[in-house]
C-alpha cells in the first residue's frame, strides 16, 4: 500500500473558537485537543485516503501559558516565540503538551488513548522527534526514574566536551541576544554561561532571525574546531536520545518524523536507528534533510524516507506558478531515481506557504495537476497538510507568525468557518488520494515518464503506470487554458511496460468519462483537457 501522510497541527485541529485575536492567549483563542480526534473524525481522515497521521506538536514545548498549578515549570516569555510557542522548542522530551489535554494531569493517558483510537481506525501514528535542539529552559519533569536530565551533569566551564556535555557553551559569557530580555516579565531572562543556539549559532548573541529560543545539542561534533567528530566513546547525548526514541516507540508510535535530521551527525543515526529497529522493527524514520548531497548518506544510516523539498517540491511549485515548464518535474525525479522509493513528496507542510495563499497559487485548485502528479507518478509516500484539501489560505496575521501565507505554528488560532472551505476541492483530494492508495498500477506498478518524446508540451505533464493487466495514462494540465494534446506513446514504453497494441476503452477515474483509444507504437493519442485539469485514464487489458 502506498503511504499517504496527513499532517495535523494538534493545536488547531477541532478548535471551534473563532475569536482569532492577534497574539491572543489560549483563554482568548482556544486550542485544539487530542480528544477532538474522535473515532468518527479519524474515520473521515481514513476515508480521505490517508494511511498515516502525523500528530505535530505532541511533545511539551516552551509556551507562555502558565501551568505551574500542575507542577509544570513556566518558560520565560523572552525565549518563547509567540504566545503558544514553537512545537520545535521542546521543554520535556518525555512529556505531552498540556495545551492539548482536556485534563492536564491526564495528558499522557489522553495521548495513549489517541494512539489506540488511531490504530483502531486503521491508521498509523507519526510524531516528531526533535534531535538537534531543545528549548532554552529545557527541564524534564516526566523523565523515568534513573534518567539524568539533559545538561544536568555538564561541565559549563568547557565550550565543548564530547563524551559528557549535552550542550555547547560560551564560557564566561552571558546570553545577550539582540532582543528584549524582559518581554513583559518582571525580571529579565538570564543564562550564564550562554549556550549555543539551535541553528549552529556558536556565540552568545543570536538575532531575531536565529532560533534564539533553542539550544544546540552536542552529539560529539566539535564545531569550534571545524566540525571534527568525536564518537568514541559514545557521547552521552547519544544514549539519552536513544532512550527517548525507545520510550515513545514503547507507546506504540509507528514512525518518527525527525526534525532537521541533517544537523545531527549521520553516525548517530547509524547507531540509534539500528538499535530502535532491533527492538521495534516496524517503526519507520522520516528525515527532514534539505541538502541533496546528504540524501544517500542518511538513507544508508537507516532512514526510510526523506523530504524531497529542494528537488520535487521546489520544481512543482515553480511549474504551478509558471516559473518553469513541466520538464522540471522530470529533472527532479531523475535526480533521485536510484533512491526514489525513499523520497517523500508534498505540496504543503507547516514550514511552507499554503498553496491557496497569495504567496503561492492564490487558489488551491490551481495545484490539482501537481497533486495528481506527485501522488501518482511513483510508489513513494505522499503527504498533505490538514486544510490543504479544502484550500486553506494561511493569510491571517495571527501574531508572531505574521502575514506570511503559512498557518501559524507559534500562536493560538483557529481556521475560519466551514462555509469558507472548498468542498469540490476536498472531493478531488479524496478521489486522488484513494486512487493513489488503492490502484495496483500506483502502489505496485512501473512508471514511465512520457515527456522526453512530448517536448511540445510545456505545461502538460504525462506519464504511464502499469501493474499486471492494468494501465494508467495520467495527463495533467498546469496551464490556465484548455489544451488539446497529441500525446506520443513511444515504442520504448510498449516494451518496458509490456503493452499490447490495440483499441481499448479508457475510463477517467476522476470524471467517470470513457472513450476509445488506439494504442500503437510511436503513434499519438489525442486528449482534450480542461484548464488546471487532471485525467487518470485506466485501461484493463
Amino acid at each position: 500500500m502506498k503511504i499517504i501522510i496527513y499532517q495535523i497541527l494538534m493545536r488547531l485541529y477541532g478548535n471551534k473558537n473563532e475569536t482569532r485575536k492577534a497574539n491572543g492567549t489560549i483563554e482568548e483563542n482556544g486550542c485544539g485537543k487530542m480528544n477532538n480526534l474522535s473515532a468518527s473524525e479519524l474515520k473521515k481522515i481514513r476515508e480521505l485516503g490517508v494511511t498515516h497521521v502525523w500528530y505535530t506538536g505532541i511533545l511539551r514545548h516552551a509556551s507562555t501559558t502558565d501551568y505551574t498549578s500542575h507542577g509544570i515549570p513556566c518558560q520565560h516569555p523572552a525565549v518563547v516565540k509567540g504566545k503558544a510557542g514553537s512545537p520545535y522548542a521542546i521543554a520535556d522530551y518525555y512529556d505531552v503538551d498540556p495545551d492539548l489535554a482536556v485534563v492536564v494531569d491526564k495528558r499522557m493517558s489522553e495521548f495513549e488513548r489517541l494512539v489506540s483510537r488511531t490504530h483502531r481506525a486503521g491508521l498509523k501514528v507519526v510524531i516528531d522527534f526533535v534531535p538537534n535542539h531543545v528549548a532554552r529552559q529545557y527541564h524534564s519533569i516526566a523523565k523515568p526514574d534513573g534518567v539524568r536530565d539533559l545538561g544536568e551533569d555538564d561541565d559549563t566551564s568547557a565550550g565543548f566536551m564530547p563524551e559528557k556535555n549535552n550542550f555547547y557553551y560560551c564560557p564566561g559569557q552571558a546570553f545577550m541576544p539582540y532582543l528584549d530580555l524582559y518581554h513583559g516579565a518582571k525580571e529579565p531572562y538570564q543564562e550564564m554561561p550562554a549556550k549555543a543556539t539551535g541553528n549552529d549559532c556558536f556565540h552568545n548573541s543570536p538575532t531575531r532571525n536565529d532560533w534564539y529560543e533553542t539550544v544546540k545539542l552536542n552529539y560529539g561534533v566539535d564545531y569550534y574546531a571545524g566540525g571534527v567528530g568525536h564518537f568514541t566513546p559514545i557521547p552521552d547525548t547519544w544514549h539519552k536520545m536513544l532512550h527517548i526514541l525507545l520510550y515513545w516507540a514503547s507507546k506504540r508510535v509507528d514512525a518518527f518524523r525527525c526534525d532537521m535530521a541533517e544537523m545531527v551527525p549521520a553516525e548517530f543515526w547509524d547507531w540509534a536507528i539500528a538499535k530502535v529497529k532491533e527492538k521495534y522493527p516496524e517503526v519507520a524514520f522520516i528525515a527532514e534533510v534539505y541538502n541533496p548531497q546528504k540524501y544517500r548518506r542518511y538513507i544508508a544510516a537507516g532512514f526510510d524516507y526523506l523530504y524531497d523539498k529542494v528537488g520535487m517540491y521546489d520544481a512543482v511549485r515553480d511549474v504551478v506558478c509558471h516559473r518553469r515548464d513541466v520538464g522540471a518535474i522530470t529533472e527532479a525525479w531523475q535526480q533521485t531515481d536510484d533512491i526514489g522509493q525513499h523520497m517523500l513528496y508534498f505540496l504543503e507542510n507547516h514550514d511552507e506557504q499554503r498553496v491557496a495563499s497569495d504567496f503561492f497559487a492564490a487558489d488551491g485548485r490551481k495545484a490539482v495537476p501537481a497533486l495528481v502528479a506527485c501522488a501518482l507518478m511513483r510508489q513513494n509516500p505522499f503527504m498533505i497538510y490538514f486544510g490543504q484539501e479544502w484550500g486553506e489560505k494561511g493569510m491571517d496575521a495571527e501574531g508572531f507568525s505574521g502575514h506570511d501565507g503559512r498557518t501559524t505554528i507559534f500562536d493560538y488560532w483557529s481556521f475560519g468557518s466551514q462555509a469558507e472551505r472548498d468542498a469540490e476541492l476536498e472531493m478531488t483530494y479524496r478521489h486522488v488520494l484513494n486512487i493513489a492508495k488503492s490502484e495496483r498500477a500506483v502502489t505496485d506498478g512501473l512508471s514511465f515518464d512520457l515527456m522526453y518524446v512530448n517536448r511540445q508540451c510545456c505545461r502538460q505533464y504525462a506519464f504511464l503506470r502499469k501493474a499486471e493487466n492494468e494501465l494508467l495514462l495520467v495527463l495533467t494540465n498546469f496551464d490556465d487554458a484548455a489544451a488539446s494534446v497529441n500525446l506520443l506513446l513511444p515504442e520504448h514504453a510498449f516494451n518496458y511496460l509490456d503493452i499490447s497494441e490495440g483499441t481499448y476503452l479508457m475510463t477517467d477515474l476522476l470524471s467517470g468519462q470513457s472513450m476509445e483509444a488506439v494504442l500503437q507504437r510511436n503513434q499519438s493519442v489525442n486528449i482534450t483537457i480542461k484548464p488546471r485539469g487532471a485525467q487518470i485514464w485506466k485501461i484493463t487489458f
